[in-house]
């Protein structure tokens, strides 16, 4: 390595991509082409920084090995950047391998760690848990040591374990301010915050109370009986009731929760769950199933008795509580998913909440006329964005934020 890349490689530890390019813009060898790609991808270049790792890869040809596997490594997190998250990661496990057997462990971590956050852009939270697990970040750069204890309290933090994500964040701005870099102190500034911003609402009657991520930890081991809406489920102590896939049998505990400890008359649960706004003999006929398989699914958690006007929830816990998302709307996880900074594709939207991608686009159509969206760029090459949610923090709201499902 002569001293021109060997400076430009150093700028570009320290974050310093425009210093690392006046090094190398005039140069067309492999080497100061992945360099160039690399600082282009720090200045948010996506595009061309892809363009320019492939060229290096191509450069450097079958027998630079090592170099040609770094170009792999690159141009991954370039694509997790664009949020192109359908690639097959057998590349990137390939690259790994090479560099771990050639001695290259900080590049073979790289590698490594940008699986593991594909994995949490997918929801993939168990299989994210188990690869960080593996890895060894002993004697990693500062920099890499950073950018691992973030995504371990990322996944502390879509857990509810507060304690263990607070320790990998007191540790990651340690290793950040190693580094030096300004953009991954801010990273971690940014991540620190989301611990003081409300992640959810409490309802009760009459009102609304905003709860931080600690309280929201708090709340689900009380011992009360949690109608999730953020989850779209019922949690009593350890045990867990999933009904995103049961909408009307969710609307109906929603309803009886809110209202407890008193009843709900037949018709206000027939417009909540049916959103008929005439009820008749045939509602509630369909009412009382409904109840019934409500009952079956929740007698672990909770009774439902039927009195004069309606029904009643009555909890085995310490008592009823709901709680509500911090912002309203069906499209809540698609919102928080877009308000992340980066442009997302409808696929990678679509691969990250489990939906179709018609199923996205509709929704996607729905959130930008009431300019809660924006696109960029046509047809394959469109891309979708949303302005940050800086008053609020999403992990509630990001697919498969809670582990047990």
């Amino acid at each position: 390595m002569d001293s021109i890349i060997a400076a430009s490689a150093r700028a570009l530890a320290a974050g310093d991509a425009l210093g690392a390019l006046k090094r190398v813009a005039l140069r067309n060898d492999p080497s100061a082409l992945a360099l160039r790609g690399i600082a282009m991808a720090q200045l948010g270049e996506h595009s061309r920084a892809r363009a320019l790792l492939r060229r290096a890869a191509r450069a450097f040809g079958t027998h630079e090995v090592l170099a040609r596997a770094r170009c792999v490594v690159a141009e991954a997190e370039v694509a997790l950047a664009m949020r192109e998250l359908g690639g097959a990661p057998r590349s990137l496990a390939a690259a790994a391998a090479t560099l771990e057997a050639r001695g290259d462990r900080a590049n073979a971590l790289h590698a490594r760690l940008i699986a593991v956050r594909r994995l949490l852009l997918l929801g993939r939270i168990h299989e994210a848990e188990t690869a960080l697990a593996n890895l060894d970040p002993i004697g990693l750069p500062p920099s890499l040591a950073a950018v691992a204890e973030l995504t371990a309290a990322e996944l502390a933090l879509r857990s509810l374990r507060i304690g263990p994500a607070r320790a990998a964040l007191a540790r990651a701005r340690e290793a950040a301010d190693r580094a030096r870099v300004p953009a991954l102190q801010a990273e971690v500034a940014e991540a620190s915050a989301a611990l003081a911003r409300p992640a959810a609402r409490r309802l009760f009657a009459g009102g609304e109370q905003a709860l931080r991520l600690d309280e929201v930890a708090a709340l689900l081991d009380s011992g009360a009986l949690v109608v999730d809406a953020c989850r779209l489920g019922l949690r009593c102590g350890p045990a867990w009731h999933p009904l995103i896939h049961r909408p009307v049998l969710f609307a109906l505990a929603r309803a009886l929760a809110e209202a407890w400890p008193d009843d709900v008359d037949r018709n206000a649960l027939i417009a909540r769950a049916f959103g008929a706004r005439r009820p008749n003999e045939s509602h509630r006929a369909r009412l009382r199933v409904e109840i019934g398989r409500l009952r079956s699914h929740i007698a672990a958690l909770a009774r439902i008795e039927a009195t004069a006007r309606g029904f009643v929830i009555m909890p085995r816990g310490t008592g009823t509580v709901v709680l509500a998302p911090p912002i309203d709307g069906d499209q809540a996880s698609l919102v928080a998913l877009l308000s992340d900074g980066e442009a997302w594709s409808t696929s990678a939207l679509a691969l990250a909440l489990a939906a179709s991608q018609r199923t996205v686009q509709r929704a996607l159509v729905e959130l930008e006329t009431g300019g809660q969206v924006r696109s960029i760029g046509r047809a394959r090459a469109r891309r979708w964005l949303s302005p940050p949610l800086t008053a609020i923090t999403t992990i509630l709201l990001l697919p498969a934020a809670l582990p047990f499902e």
